[in-house]
């Protein structure tokens, strides 16, 4: 074997879903060269942790876990001269990361032979404030939370759908939030229902950009700002717009940029990739143009 594998591995993501066949997936990197690492997670910040001491000395670095152990390992990786390309094995309910780049989700043989067969490809990544990053998503407002608040049994019973229905089921209690944002060339003033900047296709499971929408490595980020609709119903019309990919109300505000920096009269919420991410009234997210490579 001459090269070598960091294989780092959340064992809760999905269920503990990454044992079905995970011993065929080793045995398979094996059979291609690779001496296989494994290092398990047990907190969060585990992953970054072990990206960041060891993957400069392996080949490959590659992580089983749902988007939040993906986002972990590469800001572990960001900051390292010439980081290994970084694999990816699925193993959650949104995997918003994996159906944007095609990925197989929930089986790690069949992303094990993905690894095998792919090249690595430059990927942005997302810098919140001054030194945390976020790898396809950060937001504030409805639905940002839908991913972690879902309960496990819904999950696990109706996957993607099970998003779909717990972020309409908001849709009555969904509050505004008077804010300014500014960005590479433009700005607006007003009462915004969510926001967000993202470099995916999908996001949380529930709104899916087409392809020509999104390039994984231009130095540009999708920004996205929904403006309070005002009745409930109107709300709704809206929700159901996006969801089915019609992106041309007047309430919506789409645009590419590399930053954006938002102003609130409160502390508001965030997530990032799917986790809390904090009370944020002033934050500034920037694009990182392809500071690691993934593997697809």
């Amino acid at each position: 074997m001459d090269k070598k594998l960091m294989l780092i591995v959340n064992p809760v993501a999905g269920r503990s879903a990454y044992k079905f066949n995970f011993a065929e997936a080793t045995q398979l990197l094996a059979q291609a060269g690779y001496r296989v690492d494994l290092y398990y997670t047990a907190a969060r910040g585990d992953a970054t942790a072990f990206a960041r001491e060891h993957a400069a000395g392996y080949d490959t670095v590659a992580c089983i876990g749902g988007d939040g152990t993906l986002s972990e390992v590469i800001s572990g990786l960001i900051g390292q001269d010439n980081p290994p390309p970084l694999g990816y094995f699925p193993m959650g309910t949104a995997n918003d990361v994996a159906t944007t780049l095609g990925l197989p989700k929930n089986n790690a043989l069949e992303a094990a032979r993905r690894l095998l067969a792919g090249t690595p490809h430059p990927y942005d990544v997302g810098l919140f404030g001054e030194d945390e990053h976020f790898a396809y998503i950060a937001g504030f407002g409805a639905f940002t939370d839908v991913s972690y608040t879902t309960p496990q049994d819904q999950k696990n019973a109706l996957g993607h759908l099970a998003y779909v229905l717990q972020g309409m089921a908001r849709l009555p209690s969904i509050e505004s939030y008077h804010a300014r944002v500014e960005w590479d060339d433009g700005e607006f003033e007003g009462e915004l229902v969510y926001g967000s900047l993202s470099n995916s296709t999908s996001v949380a499971g529930i709104v899916h950009f087409t392809e020509k929408m999104v390039s994984l490595s231009d130095g540009l980020s999708e920004l996205v700002l929904v403006k309070d609709p005002g009745a409930l119903t109107d709300l709704a019309t809206l929700a159901g717009s996006v969801l089915t990919q019609r992106f041309d109300s007047d309430k919506l505000i789409i645009a590419h940029t590399r930053s954006a920096r938002f102003h609130f009269d409160k502390p508001v919420a965030w997530t990032r990739d799917g986790e809390p991410g904090g009370l944020w009234q002033d934050v500034q997210l920037k694009n990182i143009q392809a500071p690691v490579q993934l593997i697809f």
